[in-house]
């Protein structure tokens, strides 16, 4: 899988992708390829990619010994500003406010087959010894006295290359990291648009489109967590083709400020970076002392859209989630916020629960409201004990009573911010992120924790962590309500460290949090929160393998939110719960069933008062949850793909997953609102069935695979005023999911 040719080019590749680097005139990394396996290269091939004679006139060039050598259109592996090269660089160094101009040279390489994985910080990993290979370039600038190692991985199976860097000072000084970035990826042409997933509080993760030109388009967050307004992840399609043109794509496994920026030079040359915001951000980097980059996954795909969801479904599931959550079935959670909000004890819980319980629910969730003496979200976070009034007999009898009832049990909490009344607040007043000044912000009437100072994480841990013990929870629904303002940390003052190492440290010791409670409790299923989906990224995903996208539950907005995240994440990590109508976001009243057929693609939820429903919708429910069991694995771990464009402003919406063998397949099909006189049949091709194969349609006809993928699945006839007799579908918000299966 890597391969060393003529002792200075490395070749990573697999069975789809070869990635091609080597060892340019200069002793620094250039970048030759990335796209297609190559096969075997044999050296005439290599100096036929290296071969890039400058045609550059008029730039300067890098040195007089290298004659017409210059970085400006040389792709490179790691770049940095200022030597021949005038594009944004992946790296900054600074001493006493003087900018270094730096020059990594190649020293030496290694290459190993083990990656294990480490709950210390998120990164991808490897079973065994035959699933990965890593390779670790050791580059040196003597004249600054720093060593740089640029760290790749190459799966077995999978269209991507992972990248990261780690920077050690070998000087007598101490200097200033002032931007480090995770990837970079240099591309030979611009002729890509560049796709991102924007939005804002409840509608999170939409699809945005935008043309490349020369200049430089970005995506960042300066929020102190990946946000609800943008993401990492970002595409560069050939075009918008769902199963033809080339993709590339980056993300990051990591959930603090992140810079996502493309770039294209006057020569349509594009570069693709990844990492850390610069934005407020510094790094002292002390005599001997390291950092590390978080990783950075870099994917490809000659197969348009749905053959880059297979790449970032696939190495999510498969070398970031913690793979026990692929063989254990994810509980049919009853969360009761939406149901009581904080008006609930006890009583009225166990009579939810009792309720959930004969619907085939399987876990009761506690949401907001049941520590301290929270009636409101005004007050006690930071207190996590027991409200004695909600629960007379304490947390212990309550679960107990929920477990001995067949439920698993869930609690919600909000580790990393504080309210003004509580204990924590009043004795550690400098453990409240906030600068020295009279005045400062608040939000949501809370302030957010210290956690770069590590007895602030102790200090959480400890209250967090007999709850857990006391209830034998099964699950744990961590919150994340409040973003950073005058970003501050009193612990940081005190240790005379930079206030700019604070959004990297406050992330890394949330990363220490879940460390600790994984370590003690492996098998506690985590759902990641942020005010919905403001911190949906990578990084959470390692240790919490689902994720509540957004506190908007309407079934239509999710059609959106889901098309947009199944990009980069998978369907696995996207936590869906049939909500009350009208809905309590934005109104809309939509029948059962859509809310059902939308939610039953991933882990699926309830979350409204079950004790309030007609007769009839209960049984609804009760069917749904019986079937929904019986497929669950496939509806939860299958390989999900798009049927139709990814037009945000499209009126249908239609998806379908399948098991490897695309021997069964479920299929969504959604229409948001009703259309007149459209009479004229409408067709979803399924390209990923089996051309040989014939397929039982909803227990009904049998159709030849090759028919499937070439006109298609029928969609389901609409009301149009004269078809009365015919239509399978009427009004606004129709939906349908089918279910095929391959037959002898």
């Amino acid at each position: 899988m890597i391969e060393l040719i003529d002792n200075k080019t490395f070749h990573l590749h697999n069975d789809k992708v070869s990635y091609v680097l080597t060892v340019m005139a200069n002793g620094q990394l250039g970048h030759l390829y990335y796209g297609k396996a190559l096969g075997s290269l044999t050296a005439t091939e290599v100096t036929y990619l290296c071969d890039q004679v400058s045609r550059s006139a008029g730039t300067v060039k890098y040195s007089p010994e290298l004659g017409d050598f210059n970085l400006a259109d040389r792709a490179q592996e790691y770049p940095v500003y200022g030597s021949s090269d005038f594009r944004r660089g992946a790296l900054d160094v600074y001493r006493q406010n003087e900018p270094w101009y730096l020059d990594f040279r190649y020293q030496s390489h290694t290459i190993s087959t083990t990656k294990p994985r480490s709950l210390a910080q998120p990164a991808t990993y490897a079973v065994g010894s035959q699933e990965a290979e890593q390779l670790a370039i050791t580059l040196v600038d003597a004249v600054h006295q720093l060593k740089l190692v640029a760290h790749y991985t190459i799966f077995k199976a999978q269209g991507v290359i992972v990248r990261s860097s780690t920077l050690t000072n070998l000087g007598s000084d101490a200097v200033m990291l002032q931007n480090m970035m995770s990837g970079v990826l240099e591309l030979p042409d611009d002729d890509f648009e560049m796709v991102n997933l924007a939005g804002a509080w409840l509608k999170e993760r939409h699809v945005t489109f935008h043309n490349l030109a020369q200049g430089t388009v970005s995506v960042e967050s300066l929020k102190g967590a990946s946000g609800h307004q943008h993401n990492p992840f970002v595409a560069l399609m050939r075009q918008r083709n769902l199963t033809h043109g080339d993709v590339y794509a980056s993300n990051l496994i990591y959930s603090g400020n992140f810079l996502s920026q493309v770039e294209v030079n006057e020569w349509h040359k594009t570069r693709l970076m990844t990492g850390i915001s610069p934005a407020y951000f510094g790094w002292q980097l002390a005599p001997t002392e390291s950092f590390e980059t978080p990783e950075a996954l870099l994917y490809y795909s000659p197969n348009g859209i749905n053959g880059l969801m297979v790449e970032t479904q696939t190495v999510a599931q498969q070398h970031i989630v913690d793979r026990q959550w692929q063989k254990r079935p994810r509980p049919i959670v009853f969360n009761n916020w939406e149901a009581t909000y904080f008006n609930f004890d006890e009583t009225k819980l166990l009579t939810l629960a009792k309720q959930a319980k004969l619907l085939g629910m399987e876990c009761l969730v506690v949401d907001d409201g049941w520590f301290g003496h929270r009636d409101n979200d005004r007050t006690s976070l930071g207190d996590w004990r027991v409200d004695r009034r909600k629960f007379p007999h304490g947390m212990a009898s309550f679960s107990q009573q929920i477990h001995e009832l067949g439920l698993q049990m869930g609690l919600w909490f909000e580790p990393e911010m504080v309210s003004p009344d509580t204990p924590l607040y009043r004795d550690h007043p400098d453990w409240i992120v906030r600068h020295p000044y009279p005045r400062t912000s608040i939000g949501r009437g809370q302030y957010v924790l210290d956690f770069a100072n590590p007895a602030v994480v102790q200090a959480i841990y400890a209250q967090i962590k007999p709850v857990i013990i006391a209830a034998k929870l099964d699950f744990i629904k961590w919150d994340m309500n409040r973003n950073i303002t005058e970003a501050y940390s009193p612990y940081l003052a005190a240790k005379e460290l930079p206030q700019t190492e604070f959004f990297h440290r406050y992330i890394l010791g949330v990363y220490q949090l879940y460390q600790q409670v994984l370590t003690d409790f492996p098998d506690l299923l985590i759902e990641g929160c942020a005010g919905g989906g403001g911190r949906f990224d990578l990084g959470m995903l390692f240790y919490s393998p689902q994720m509540w996208p957004s506190d908007d539950s309407d079934a239509v907005e999710r059609l959106s939110i889901l098309s947009g995240t199944a990009l980069a994440y998978p369907l696995s990590a996207f936590s869906n719960h049939v909500s009350a109508v009208p809905n309590g976001q934005v109104g809309r009243q939509t029948p059962l069933a859509m809310r059902q057929n939308v939610s039953n693609f991933g882990p699926l939820g309830y979350e409204l008062d079950i004790t309030k429903l007609p007769a009839t919708e209960l049984a609804v429910i009760k069917t749904a949850i019986a079937y929904y069991k019986q497929h669950r694995d496939l509806l939860v771990n299958g390989q999900f793909q798009q049927l139709r464009s990814l037009d945000p402003t499209a009126n249908t919406v239609a998806w379908s997953i399948a098991n490897p063998a695309q021997t069964e397949l479920f299929v969504g099909f959604y229409r948001k609102l009703a259309t007149p006189n459209s009479g004229v049949l409408n067709y979803l091709k399924l390209p990923t069935v089996i051309a040989d194969q014939n397929y039982c349609i909803d227990d009904g006809p049998v159709i030849s695979g090759r028919l499937l993928q070439q006109l298609g699945l029928r969609e389901p006839a609409q009301f149009n005023g004269a078809n009365s007799d015919t239509a399978e579908l009427r009004g606004d918000f129709q939906s349908h999911v089918y279910h095929l299966v391959a037959i002898d």
